[in-house]
């Protein structure tokens, strides 16, 4: 992991939390507002969704799509593209901001999470950063992806593959940990 990507977050013990009161109320009502009001819903109230991720501080461009259940930890650090989508059962673990651009697809059950731990301290802090999926690029199902990426326009992560750095655009990568093992033609 490139340690100048992480904010590290102070902790006097692994049992604090390195996240505000207010941050924490938040996300428990966001979720139950999630549960009662978006996880029922059929694919057409899409909009419906999207209403709730911006009333929770999301900020959306254009008319992204967000999968009933898709779970989103944090939605005031999300920001969704144009044409964007969060499939079926995606994780977005957003402790630092996550942006999909235009037209980027996270595929069922993929995970996308923006915070880890500081091993080497015993208090095991919280270290977070920022992710970032490209515009017209591909997720695959289940795939990982690890705080700190960068997955560059039109890239394709394969499914399962497990994203420990950044991915240059156009480029295909799969396994664990990924690798490129194609490229691709911009369109």
């Amino acid at each position: 992991m490139k340690s100048g990507r992480f904010v590290h977050h102070i902790q006097n013990s692994k049992d604090d939390s390195p996240r505000s009161l207010n941050e924490r109320l938040l996300g428990c009502l966001f979720e139950y507002i999630w549960l009662i009001t978006c996880a029922w819903t059929p694919r057409p109230f899409n909009p419906w969704r999207l209403f709730w991720l911006r009333l929770f501080g999301a900020s959306l461009r254009g008319k992204p799509f967000v999968h009933q259940r898709a779970r989103i930890e944090a939605p005031w650090n999300l920001i969704l593209g144009d044409g964007s989508c969060l499939g079926d059962r995606s994780h977005i673990y957003n402790l630092a901001r996550i942006e999909i651009d235009d037209g980027a697809t996270i595929a069922q059950e993929a995970y996308l999470c923006s915070g880890s731990h500081d091993f080497s301290d015993p208090s095991l802090s919280l270290l977070t950063a920022p992710i970032r999926i490209g515009a017209k690029s591909f997720v695959g199902a289940r795939a990982f992806i690890l705080p700190g990426v960068s997955v560059g326009e039109g890239a394709v992560v394969g499914a399962c593959a497990v994203v420990t750095k950044d991915v240059e655009s156009w480029s295909v990568c799969v396994g664990n940990p990924c690798r490129v093992i194609a490229q691709r033609h911009p369109f």
